[in-house]
């Protein structure tokens, strides 16, 4: 491993996600997963979905 890499490891160790950024890596994470399952899944289908479930809370 590189020195820098590891000093970019190091740096996000104590680092907190803002509910912003967790919701975005909630949102990547639900497309990669669906999108292997069928690439006519797109960005803007999760974010629509999202958005609904959001709504229904």
């Amino acid at each position: 491993m590189s020195e820098q890499l590891q000093k970019l490891i190091d740096a996000s160790r104590g680092r907190t996600m803002s509910d912003a950024e967790k919701e975005a890596q909630r949102r990547s994470f639900a497309y990669g997963n669906a999108h292997i399952e069928n690439e006519r899944v797109t960005r803007a289908m999760i974010d629509e979905a999202a958005e609904k479930i959001g709504k229904a809370e």
